[in-house]
C-alpha cells in the first residue's frame, strides 16, 4: 500500500470507507431488528399472559385442573404449536408451585419453582416484588429463550398465582433471517452504486496529484508545454502546488536561457580573441592585393574580359576583407548599394560547386531597383546560405534561391532537397562549433547569423522532408 500510486491509493481508500460504513450500518439494522423482533414477542406473550390471567381465575378459584389445562394449550393449538420445546405455558400457584403446565413431562405438577430452573425462580420473585403486581420478563441467555410472567389476580387483587410463558428465540428467526435479507439486499444495492461512483471520485481527486507527479518526473527531459498541459490549475492546494510548479519551470527555463547565453558570450570571447589576431595577419596582404588589383585595371590593356574577372575579383577581395571584419562583430560594415548584378555575381562564384555534384539550381533573382543595403555583407549572407544549400543537397540534388522586396523589406529564400536537420541541433544552429562535423565547424552560419544581426534582420530556419529552407528578411528600400 505504501508504494501505490495514488490514482488507486486513493479510491481504494474511499472503497473501504464505503464498505465499512455499509458493514457497519447493516450490522446496527440486523441487531436493531433481533431486539425489535424480540420486542414483539415479549408484548405478544404479556397481552396473552394478561388474557390467560383472566381466564384462568375461576378455574384456580375452584381447583379446576383440566379446565386450566384446556384454557392454556388452546391458544397454543390456534397457533401451531410445533414441538413443544418452542412455546410453553406453565401456571404457578400462589406458593409457586406447578398447578398445570403445556408440557407436563418438563414441568409436573406441584413442582416447585425453584427445581425448574433458576429462571423460574428469578421470574417468580420479580413478579412477587412489583408493585401492583405488574407482570415480568426476562431473557434466558443460556437456553435462548424469552420468559413472561404475569399474576393471576381475584376480583379482590389476593393473587392465586402467576401464568409463566415461555418462548424460544428461534421462533423469531425465521422473521430475523428475512428482515436481514432485505438489509443485505439493500445493502448490496447500495455499494453497487456508491463503490463505483467513490472509485470513480476518488480517481478524479487522485488524477491532478498524478499529473503533477508525472510532470515533476519529467523535468528537463519534456518541453515546457508538454509539462504544463499535465498540470492542475484550480484554487485548492493542489492547485496552488501545479501554479508553483509552472513558476518554477518559468525560472529553470530562464536559468537554462542565462546558461546558454553565458556559454555563448564565452565562446565569442574566445572567438573574438582568435580572430582579433588572424584579422591582422589577413588584412596586411590582403591590402596589398587589392592594390595590384586596382593598378592593373587602371594600367591594363583595357581587355573587357580581364577587367570583367578583376572587377569580380576587386570585389571577392572586398568580399574577404567585410567577412574578416564580420568575424570582429564590432566591425563597421560599408559598401555599396545592393543591385541585381551583385545577386547574379553570386550564381557566377557557387557554379563550380554546382557543376561537381551536379546540383540542379531553381534560381529567382526578382530585384531590378538597387536596394539600400550594403552589397557586401548582403552577398556574403546568400554565399554561405548557398554553399550550405549546394552540400546538404548532395550529388544530384537540387537547391532553390530567390531574392526578392516585399513590404520594405528584402528577402533572401534559400532551400534544398537534401537531408533534414535534427531537432535538437536546430536549437543550436547558429553557434560557433556547434556542428563539429559541418564545414569550418558551422563557422560560416554564426557568421551569417553575426552579419544578419547587424543588418537588422532575422533569420528563420525549417527542416521537414523533403526540404530545410533558411528564410532572410532584411530592412530595405529600392532606390528609385
Amino acid at each position: 500500500m505504501k508504494n501505490l500510486s495514488y490514482r488507486y491509493k486513493v479510491p481504494l481508500s474511499l472503497s473501504a470507507v464505503i464498505f465499512a460504513t455499509a458493514a457497519t450500518v447493516s450490522a446496527v439494522l440486523g441487531w436493531q431488528a433481533y431486539r425489535d423482533l424480540r420486542s414483539d414477542l415479549i408484548a405478544g406473550a404479556e397481552s396473552l399472559g394478561r388474557t390467560l390471567s383472566r381466564a384462568l381465575t375461576p378455574s384456580m378459584l375452584r381447583d379446576e385442573v383440566w379446565g386450566a389445562y384446556e384454557t392454556i394449550v388452546t391458544p397454543l393449538d390456534a397457533a401451531d404449536r410445533g414441538p413443544a420445546a418452542q412455546r410453553t405455558i406453565t401456571v404457578l400457584d400462589s406458593r409457586g408451585a406447578v398447578f398445570i403446565s403445556s408440557d407436563p413431562r418438563r414441568f409436573p405438577m406441584l413442582a416447585p419453582a425453584s427445581a425448574l430452573g433458576p429462571s423460574f425462580a428469578r421470574l417468580q420473585d420479580a413478579v412477587a416484588s412489583r408493585p401492583g403486581h405488574g407482570s415480568a420478563h426476562l431473557v434466558d441467555d443460556a437456553g435462548r429463550r424469552v420468559m413472561v410472567a404475569v399474576p393471576i389476580l381475584a376480583d379482590d387483587g389476593a393473587r392465586l398465582g402467576t401464568v409463566v410463558l415461555s418462548y424460544a428465540e428461534t421462533l423469531f428467526l425465521p422473521r430475523l433471517y428475512a428482515t436481514l435479507g432485505r438489509v443485505a439486499l439493500s445493502t448490496l444495492l447500495v455499494l453497487a452504486i456508491l463503490v463505483p461512483l467513490g472509485w470513480y471520485m476518488g480517481k478524479r481527486m487522485a488524477v491532478p496529484l498524478s499529473g503533477l507527479a508525472y510532470a515533476m518526473a519529467r523535468v528537463g527531459s519534456a518541453p515546457r508545454t508538454e509539462l504544463a498541459a499535465a498540470v492542475y490549475r484550480g484554487d485548492d492546494e493542489i492547485g496552488q502546488l501545479g501554479q508553483r510548479f509552472e513558476r518554477m519551470l518559468e525560472e529553470l527555463e530562464g536559468k537554462r536561457e542565462l546558461e546558454k547565453q553565458m556559454i555563448v558570450a564565452d565562446r565569442l570571447a574566445a572567438i573574438g580573441r582568435l580572430t582579433a589576431g588572424i584579422a591582422h595577419e589577413i588584412n596586411n596582404p590582403l591590402g596589398g592585393m587589392m592594390n595590384a588589383v586596382n593598378t592593373f585595371r587602371h594600367h591594363g590593356r583595357g581587355d573587357p574580359v580581364a577587367l570583367r574577372a578583376a572587377s569580380l575579383l576587386e570585389r571577392g577581395l572586398a568580399q574577404i576583407r567585410n567577412t574578416v571584419g564580420a568575424l570582429l562583430v564590432e566591425a563597421r560594415v560599408e559598401s555599396h548599394a545592393l543591385t541585381h548584378e551583385d545577386i547574379e555575381d553570386i550564381r557566377i562564384l557557387i557554379q563550380p560547386q554546382l557543376d561537381e555534384q551536379a546540383t540542379q539550381l531553381e534560381w529567382t533573382n526578382s530585384l531590378e531597383a538597387p536596394v539600400a543595403l550594403p552589397s557586401t555583407p548582403v552577398r556574403q549572407i546568400l554565399i554561405n546560405l548557398l554553399l550550405n544549400a549546394v552540400q546538404a543537397a548532395g550529388e544530384r540534388g537540387s537547391v532553390r534561391c530567390a531574392v526578392a522586396c516585399e513590404d520594405a523589406a528584402m528577402i533572401i529564400d534559400v532551400g534544398n532537397g537534401g537531408r533534414g536537420i535534427p531537432a535538437g541541433r536546430l536549437e543550436r544552429l547558429f553557434e560557433p562549433f556547434a556542428a563539429p562535423d559541418a564545414p569550418a565547424a558551422g563557422f560560416g552560419l554564426w557568421v551569417t547569423y553575426q552579419l544578419v544581426q547587424q543588418l537588422g534582420g532575422t533569420i528563420d530556419v525549417t527542416s521537414a522532408n523533403p526540404e530545410t529552407r533558411f528564410v532572410v528578411r532584411l530592412p530595405a528600400v529600392t532606390e528609385a
